[in-house]
């Protein structure tokens, strides 16, 4: 790639203003997502090579079109210096075009535009949106714990967990270990939006700061992690959520429940012996439980795990492949989980997605309701009197 710049370059702008620049700027950006592609000329039928993709410096995500890019793979995470590039507008928002004209090279990390946290709106959780950054962000660490991940021959380890103001929670990634404690109130500049399997998830890097600040006006762990349950409608209407919860009348068990066998790679269920990815495996059986959970304002799917499942059930795994040598049809196993299930109160915490398919949550715990009998029964019989 050049990277030798022009005799008279323009000057450099942080993305947040290409928008308000034009026709040509100097950026420097991290490069998020990246796809190649052949456009077909009208005019001859030949193919004309092209890169797209997101740009990012930490103050705005920019789309960029590279046209006759570089044979050589650009990796997401590289970070390029493009000088000369034109501004246009696509949809309503500002894209960068990379021509021949464009001096594009590589760059270094501390070749990114300085956040100047100061300049830097402060940000609600609740305000949050899939792909925002250029924010400065006060929360309460409701949980973190480190995880080892493969990126990839290269093992490292992110840190997980969730923070929280008033307005809500959202789940974070760290790959850097900024020394975070469940409990502390921090002020976090640097950081950047996802969404990872429907739901909203804070990223920081290298880049970001984190700063300790006074807890005034955030929430307690204890009293984030142990909220009251809400109606099912409206976590629904909220699009999920982190650290929800809700109560209900379980009413179904969705298949596949009960004993399953898991691909021994990445975990998902088998069908017929096969996974989705890796073909014909031999699976490793598991236990688990869909629920179907129902509160009067909506239903949602209750994913439950091994050990909820053990729980609710009053079976362990072992005692449950046992009985399969017996009765031989794993269906018979999912009716008896079903009897045993079905027509429970129970309160479910956890992590809320939204889909086609209606609300799911991801436990973290699954308790029995209290239920107050007496209050119920009074209940009960208020709207039976009303309903005559």
């Amino acid at each position: 790639m050049p990277t030798e710049p022009p005799s008279e370059e323009p000057p450099e702008v942080p993305l947040r203003e290409v928008g308000a620049r034009s026709p040509l700027v100097h950026v420097v950006g991290r490069v998020v997502s990246v796809r190649r592609r052949d456009v077909v000329r009208r005019s001859d039928g030949t193919k004309r090579p092209l890169l797209a993709g997101l740009l990012s410096d930490g103050t705005a995500s920019v789309r960029f079109t590279w046209w006759d890019p570089p044979r050589e793979d650009v990796d997401r995470g590289t970070i390029l210096r493009a000088v000369g590039a034109e501004v246009r507008e696509f949809r309503g928002r500002p894209e960068l075009v990379f021509s021949w004209k464009t001096r594009v090279g590589p760059a270094g990390p501390a070749e990114l535009p300085r956040l100047d946290g100061d300049r830097l709106p402060l940000r609600t959780v609740r305000e949050l949106e899939d792909g925002q950054e250029g924010f400065r962000l006060e929360v309460r660490v409701l949980t973190v714990a480190p995880k080892p991940v493969s990126v990839g021959e290269e093992r490292r380890v992110v840190f997980e967990g969730l923070f929280a103001d008033a307005t809500g929670a959202v789940a974070f990634s760290s790959w850097s270990d900024f020394g975070l404690v469940a409990g502390e109130a921090v002020l976090l500049t640097g950081g950047y939006v996802r969404t990872f399997r429907g739901r909203r998830q804070v990223v920081l890097d290298e880049r970001a700061v984190v700063v300790r600040v006074e807890a005034a006006g955030l929430p307690e762990p204890a009293e984030w992690l142990r909220r009251p349950p809400r109606p099912i409608a409206d976590v629904e209407e909220d699009g999920g959520g982190e650290a929800v919860a809700i109560e209900g009348l379980v009413v179904g068990l969705l298949p596949p429940s009960g004993l399953v066998y898991r691909c021994p790679q990445c975990r998902r269920v088998l069908a017929g012996g096969l996974c989705r990815l890796h073909g014909p495996v031999s699976g490793v059986a598991d236990l688990r439980a869909r629920l179907v959970l129902d509160d009067g304002t909506g239903a949602a799917t209750v994913a439950a795990g091994r050990d909820a499942t053990e729980r609710l059930w009053g079976q362990s795994l072992a005692d449950v492949r046992a009985r399969l040598r017996e009765v031989e049809d794993p269906a018979v196993l999912e009716e008896q989980l079903a009897a045993a299930v079905v027509g429970r109160r129970l309160v479910v915490r956890g992590s809320a997605s939204c889909d086609d398919f209606g609300l799911t949550l991801e436990p973290g715990t699954i308790d029995a309701a209290d239920v107050d009998l007496a209050t119920a029964a009074e209940e009960l019989a208020a709207r039976l009197d009303g309903g005559a």
